[in-house]
């Protein structure tokens, strides 16, 4: 939209089936965002119209909310159903804290996509080879890039708290700092974008896949969770004396009641399955642990008041918006309905079959359709919609073969 057609108010509408394209970019049956495909309204969010610093000639971008045109949000939206769970906790007279830690891998163009990604020559001259996970010099050769990332986040009001090198070839992490959820997936949103266009001004291809690079380590969306009382603040994981209490007890059991209904909109994609497969740096399951990473919920070392629960399942193609919506919804079913967990785990474990987790997203997607809980939190609409878009995804990778199959199978006889 031009800058005088946004300042004059004037309304921007969107056919309401494009909520539901599917990532190749077709569209499911229009019975599942309904048969007219009217139009929704995109209303801007007055705290996210931010000028994009990479930008040149200048651009804005506006963060909006998929409303009906009635006014009420529309239930096919992720961002307006992360809006509806928080409001579920007002409704408590609670406020939920997240955090997020997203991962990413920074690569050389990759124009043929049957050949692997590779890590981008360094001032040096040399691609990485696997040896700087942690490193402080480790991303001197991209630093030209790193730089403008970090101008570009305080030009749009992004705070980082922590940026390291992570354990993959040219893989980073970045920690954002704890916040109101709505405004943590908005930052998370911005931040993604903001690397993809930055590093295609640095000749760099940013991928935010779950795992793009065979025999090394995916990429992770961390979310922490903490719930503090409206008003005072007070982080209610923890009682007067810095003890757990039964509401972070609660929190807890309803994780881990929703994580295998959950899995498919924590892990959205084929290539998020790849990542799971590998238990100790990627938890694929619903125990629950102090500071052990072998667990799909860990609670960090911490003081009582940031006591808190990460959330270790979702990967770094998941939409900040539906992850964090459906790791927070799960948490306030386990405080409304007072489930407890089972006993937490510590050390080498195996994970019993009812905590163990779908393994692909066929049985994710399965798994989802069977889930009243989805139904009831995030309402039917939406879950056969998400549902019937992503089996579209999921047909058309296997309309392909892959070279593995090429490789190994051809020769049988």
């Amino acid at each position: 939209m031009t800058a005088e057609g946004f300042l004059e108010g004037r309304r921007l509408q969107m056919a309401r089936g494009v909520l539901l394209q599917c990532i190749m970019g077709g569209y499911p049956e229009s019975r599942f965002y309904g048969s007219d495909d009217g139009d929704l309204a995109l209303v801007p969010d007055a705290a996210h119209i931010h000028r994009l610093p990479w930008s040149t000639p200048p651009r804005a971008l506006a963060i909006c909310d998929a409303d009906e045109l009635t006014g009420e949000s529309s239930r096919l939206s992720t961002r307006g159903q992360l809006k509806a769970v928080i409001a579920r906790y007002a409704a408590r007279g609670l406020a939920p804290v997240v955090a997020t830690e997203l991962e990413f891998f920074v690569f050389a163009p990759n124009t043929d996509p049957t050949q692997p990604f590779q890590p981008p020559l360094g001032l040096d001259g040399r691609r990485e080879v696997g040896f700087s996970a942690f490193s402080i010099s480790s991303n001197n050769g991209l630093r030209p890039f790193f730089n403008e990332v970090y101008e570009c986040m305080a030009a749009l009001g992004l705070p980082r708290d922590t940026f390291m090198h992570e354990m993959g070839v040219s893989q980073f992490e970045i920690n954002l700092l704890h916040g109101d959820p709505l405004l943590l997936a908005d930052q998370t949103f911005l931040f993604k974008h903001l690397l993809k266009e930055v590093a295609l001004k640095h000749g760099l291809t940013v991928v935010c896949m779950a795992k793009p690079l065979a025999k090394t380590a995916g990429s992770s969306m961390h979310i922490h969770q903490s719930v503090v009382e409206q008003g005072t603040g007070r982080n209610v994981f923890s009682n007067a004396a810095g003890q757990p209490t039964a509401t972070f007890r609660h929190f807890i059991g309803g994780q881990q009641a929703g994580m295998a209904d959950f899995t498919a909109l924590f892990a959205p994609n084929v290539n998020s399955y790849q990542r799971l497969c590998h238990p100790y740096a990627s938890p694929n399951n619903a125990c629950w642990s102090h500071d052990n990473r072998a667990a799909g919920l860990r609670i960090p070392a911490s003081s009582p008041v940031a006591r808190r629960v990460e959330n270790r399942l979702p990967g770094a193609d998941a939409n900040p918006y539906l992850a964090i919506a459906a790791s927070l919804a799960a948490g306030l079913h386990g405080i409304e309905n007072q489930l407890e967990p089972t006993p937490a785990i510590q050390g080498e474990f195996e994970v019993p079959e009812a905590l163990s987790l779908p393994c692909t997203l066929h049985a994710a997607l399965e798994r989802l359709k069977r889930s009243h809980l989805a139904k009831e939190l995030f309402g039917k609409e939406f879950i056969e919609g998400y549902i019937a878009s992503k089996t579209m995804e999921l047909t058309s990778f296997f309309d392909e073969i892959t070279p593995w199959e090429r490789r190994v199978l051809a020769a049988q006889a």
